[in-house]
């Protein structure tokens, strides 16, 4: 399933744009979770593509899971080619385990064994600004604001976290005629219960960067419906992704 990605090559290096002038600023690392799926790895590297070549930035992704490179590899690579300080922007839409845990270890293990000094961004988040690129996601699609919506996250065991995705919906639905509702992947309400019974079209809005295995089924949900499966955020995110580098650095004061 194809994601909002440009037609563009990641560089051979990592995925992202590595020319000289680019060192001067602080690196760019686009920290996801990884995935097995095939194109997973894929719509993260060209999230990186427009990100440093928008930025004119050196942007490079890394994966907690499942995918290469990791975050100490991707330190590596950066210390290789110059650079002595990079942002670290988390690509998660919730505060939970990835986040609150595995974000700060991994930080902490690629600044111990590379040197390099890392500073890290606030996560994506579900704020006003995750709500406009959903928007964009919705329209990119063609759907229809009376068309019902199914807003598809991958869910966690903190509530917290999918309470902010209930927000979310709640806040889309707030200025459209047809219901938004959130369902998970992991965890209740799954995309099944939310829909058992409906007979009205729907259209599936994943809150997710790029293509993955919890996709899936849904892919398969809606084609035999014939529903709507907007793509994932991909490329669509570049821009928010930039604007919480930019956050960090101010913070910091390097910027």
């Amino acid at each position: 399933m194809p994601g909002h990605q440009p037609a563009s090559e990641p560089s051979a290096a990592a995925g992202g744009s590595s020319a000289s002038g680019t060192r001067e600023r602080p690196a760019l690392v686009g920290l996801a979770h990884g995935s097995r799926h095939a194109q997973g790895s894929r719509a993260i590297e060209q999230l990186m593509v427009v990100t440093g070549a928008s930025g004119h930035l050196d942007a490079r992704p890394a994966f907690l899971d499942l995918a290469e490179p990791d975050l100490s590899a991707a330190a590596h690579l950066l210390v290789t080619a110059g650079h002595r300080r990079a942002v670290v922007i988390p690509l998660l839409f919730t505060v939970a385990f990835h986040a609150t845990v595995d974000v700060p270890e991994a930080v902490a293990r690629a600044a111990a064994e590379t040197g390099l000094e890392l500073l890290v961004s606030d996560i994506l988040g579900t704020g006003p600004e995750v709500e406009d690129l959903v928007r964009s996601s919705m329209s990119g699609a063609g759907i229809a604001d009376q068309t019902s919506v199914l807003l598809f996250a991958v869910g966690s065991s903190n509530p917290d976290a999918n309470d902010a995705v209930h927000d979310l919906a709640a806040r889309l639905a707030a200025t459209r005629p047809g219901r938004v509702r959130a369902a998970f992947g992991t965890t209740a309400p799954r995309a099944a219960d939310v829909l058992s019974g409906s007979s009205e079209p729907v259209a599936v809005v994943p809150l997710f960067l790029s293509p993955g295995l919890l996709l899936d089924p849904i892919a398969r949900l809606t084609a035999e419906r014939g529903w709507t499966l907007a793509p994932p955020l991909g490329d669509l995110a570049s821009p928010l992704v930039l604007r919480r580098y930019e956050q960090a650095l101010a913070v910091t004061g390097l910027r």
